[in-house]
């Protein structure tokens, strides 16, 4: 007789009970990932919560809506007290260090607009992280991420999650199919926030009310030019503030004190018609600017793909898919032509402004809410 018979697939998709099914949960200490361990240690999970920290314990300390920092550990501790299940802190400084912070201080050095949250994902959540669930013996591990996964005919597929607004995708794109084999994403179906807190208020848990962390936990305030300044001081020399057409029209302090697209802030005022930094040469220490059109971008190049479709990725000249250039931007229709297995270029039907290398190009079935993966932008 089939197992499932026996045991028929519980919430997680397991054919066994909850009590003999093993999940770590990747704990930041926020609401969302505090809300799936109380969610599955309710149901009868054998859960293991587990809080990296990323960066300085005593920097983190002082500082409000971060993830992984000092006060949101002591937060996921409480949550796991309350619920009764294991918890443990990781000390992940050295390999956040190496695989993101440095990564993105130097892409900003290179003219790039890096997005570390991804690089985090991939690296470190994703990777090391999951290595130490299986490590534990554990069955998945389960994640406060907004985004679904759903059993195909040909495996796991990642698809955007019920709520748009609180989507993360755009952020998930490069998860690979072994890796979506033992995630879990238990609040992808929620159709809000509200819900999310509705359920940590249902368990009484601290943190029902506590504010979402900021995009770049690393980061204070906002401010990554302090903190490429710390790891690159040569990030502020000097250069030209260089118009499309060759006239030289200011000074500034550093190229990572702009980024494509940028209006305002620029020090060159006193011009009749407004302008936009529309490339960023880190060689010649240039910032170049010119009239909004020149933002307008139709072809972008895109390389380190990690493809999440059914056919492999070659096997077509050409994909009809929606992409999403920016994490803000709604996906819009292109042509998607491989070079490689992981190269590809990219054809936006409609031109999109301040297309940055360093960005993510994610691709999206235009008929589904599904992702079929995504990959960088660089420089053509």
């Amino acid at each position: 007789m089939p197992l499932d018979h026996v045991h028929p697939l519980n919430s997680l998709g397991f054919a066994k009970s909850p009590a003999e099914t093993r999940v770590v949960v990747a704990m930041s200490g926020g609401v969302d990932s505090s809300v799936v361990a109380a969610m599955l240690a309710e149901e009868g999970y054998d859960v293991v919560g587990v809080t990296l920290q990323l960066y300085d314990h005593g920097a983190a300390l002082a500082k409000k809506g971060a993830c992984c920092a000092g006060l949101d550990i002591h937060d996921a501790r409480r949550v796991a007290e309350k619920m009764g299940f294991p918890h443990y802190v990781l000390d992940y400084e050295n390999i956040f260090k190496d695989a993101v912070i440095d990564e993105f201080a130097d892409s900003y050095l290179g003219g790039a607009t890096p997005v570390p949250c991804i690089r985090c994902n991939e690296r470190v959540k994703f990777k090391d992280l999951l290595e130490t669930a299986k490590d534990l013996e554990a069955d998945c591990m389960a994640t406060g991420h907004y985004i679904q996964r759903h059993e195909g005919s040909k495996g796991a597929q990642l698809h955007a999650a019920a709520d748009g607004v609180r989507d993360q995708s755009y952020f998930l794109f490069s998860t690979t199919p072994e890796q979506l084999d033992f995630l879990r994403f238990p609040l992808g179906h929620l159709k809000s926030k509200a819900e999310t807190r509705a359920l940590a208020a249902k368990y009484d848990l601290s943190v029902a009310d506590k504010p979402d962390s900021q995009d770049i936990c690393f980061v204070p305030n906002g401010d990554y030019a302090s903190v490429i300044l710390k790891l690159r001081p040569e990030a502020a020399d000097p250069g030209e503030i260089i118009h499309t057409d060759g006239r030289v029209l200011g000074r500034h302090d550093g190229v990572i004190n702009y980024t494509i697209g940028q209006r305002r802030g620029l020090g060159i005022g006193g011009l009749a018609d407004p302008l936009y930094v529309v490339k960023l040469d880190p060689d010649t220490k240039s910032v170049v600017v010119g009239p909004k059109e020149m933002l307008a971008t139709r072809t972008v190049p895109v390389r380190e793909i990690n493809w999440l479709g059914d056919e492999d990725f070659m096997s077509r000249e050409e994909w009809h898919l929606a992409v999403k250039v920016r994490s803000t931007r709604p996906p819009t229709d292109a042509i998607i032509r491989p070079l490689s297995a992981t190269q590809a270029t990219v054809e936006l039907v409609t031109p999109e402004q301040g297309v940055s290398p360093g960005q993510a190009c994610v691709f999206y079935d235009p008929d589904s809410t599904r992702i079929y993966g995504g990959g960088w932008i660089h420089k053509g």
